[in-house]
């Protein structure tokens, strides 16, 4: 029953948006009465947080498994292969995306946001530490993360007349050329 109610609740977020939300609407995509949602979820608010969190710990998880799988691997091999999951990340499900980052109010996503950020940048920094590639790896974790995070959310939701590889050639460019890595 949950999750009817959570893919519902997506379906509605991104059909009708955030401010045309309701239990009500979920209840009749998820083809169950509101009462019956109650007993899961007190509130609108409740299942959209639901509906991000795992967004949110989905993109975490691809990203953080493609840096496990190249960590021990040559640095270009680990940026280019980062940069790839996190762009199949975002990209899997674009729709969500730009509600979560362009439709719903900052407080809905922002804490699901930072704790990926922040397992991202404490991943980053550990790699540039253990390698000693800069004095300050977790000033330049912070700073590689959120730019390339930008970036890449702002490719995924504008699609600008760039293709797939050749943003994906300009973020290793990016990175390679901030980071000594070779």
């Amino acid at each position: 029953m949950v999750e009817r109610i959570v893919t519902a609740g997506r379906e509605v977020l991104v059909s009708d948006g955030y401010d045309a939300f309701s239990t009500n609407r979920v209840a009749d995509v998820a083809d169950i009465s509101p009462g019956s949602l109650y007993q899961y979820f007190p509130n609108k608010t409740a299942i959209i947080d639901v509906v991000i969190d795992r967004y949110m710990a989905s993109m975490s998880e691809q990203v953080v498994a493609a840096l496990g799988d190249r960590i021990a691997g040559p640095p270009e091999d680990l940026v280019r292969g980062v940069l790839d999951a996190l762009v199949c990340a975002l990209e899997s499900d674009a729709a969500l995306l730009h509600v979560a980052y362009e439709v719903l109010p900052l407080a809905r996503n922002n804490p699901a946001r930072a704790a990926v950020e922040q397992r991202v940048q404490q991943l980053a920094t550990a790699y540039l530490a253990v390698r000693g590639l800069v004095p300050a790896p977790a000033t330049a974790a912070w700073v590689m993360v959120l730019a390339i995070e930008n970036l890449a959310v702002r490719w995924v939701i504008d699609r600008p007349p760039i293709s797939r590889e050749a943003f994906l050639d300009e973020l290793v460019a990016l990175v390679t050329g901030y980071l000594p890595l070779g």
